[in-house]
């Protein structure tokens, strides 16, 4: 895991901590949208992140919340304030010299996948890409028909009621989509080689749609 630099994002009247790293020669920027009560910090997307990055390919960790946002449980479900700020951020990275020419991804894991597809599913956010990891998709069912970037969900095998609503999201999509299961995986992937096997797979869906 790389060392961190903590970038400062504006957004609305809040300033939120990310991690900005951007290879040199990107094509692509993958931005992660985390779980509840997870964060930045995430050792499971920090992982991914670095798989990623060694494809050439830039990442953006950040918080959705601030501290004093995060202390309240119902922030952390609040998935249209999530969005706002995922969409918000977007815009950020869109603003800046440096960045603005990327082609951007999405990767949501868990609540945070809601969030990016609902994300995805506004037409301003112009996403390449989308990776969901043990996804709550359902949480952004009414949104679903409006995704139109690639979109490939990656689901434990042994998670079943969350592969249950992938399977159905998957559906319901009407653009390019893969539904990925990982053998004897549960929802945080934690058994030998599940972790590898989502970012190899997340890496190999990006690499692919942000060249």
């Amino acid at each position: 895991m790389s060392g961190e630099n903590v970038t400062p994002i504006p957004v609305d009247d809040v300033e939120l901590e990310g991690e900005l790293i951007v290879p040199d020669g990107a094509s692509g920027l993958v931005v992660f949208a985390h779980g509840s009560g997870s964060s930045r910090k995430s050792p499971r997307n920090n992982y991914v992140a670095d798989v990623i990055r060694d494809r050439g390919l830039g990442t953006l960790l950040f918080d959705l919340l601030t501290e004093e946002e995060d202390r309240y449980r119902e922030n952390r479900f609040d998935i249209p304030l999530l969005t706002d700020r995922l969409v918000a951020v977007t815009e950020w990275l869109r603003g800046r010299e440096e960045t603005a020419a990327q082609r951007y991804g999405y990767f949501g894991s868990s609540t945070g996948a809601a969030s990016a597809l609902r994300a995805t599913a506004r037409p301003e956010t112009d996403i390449d890409a989308v990776v969901s990891r043990g996804g709550r998709v359902d949480l952004a069912s009414e949104r679903l028909s409006d995704v139109t970037a690639p979109t490939l969900f990656i689901v434990g095998g042994d998670d079943t009621q969350v592969l249950e609503l992938n399977r159905e999201a998957a559906a319901a999509l009407t653009c390019e989509h893969d539904l990925h299961v990982v053998a004897d995986a549960g929802h945080l992937f934690e058994g030998p080689g599940h972790l590898e096997e989502v970012a190899e797979v997340a890496a190999d869906w990006f690499e692919r749609q942000l060249e």
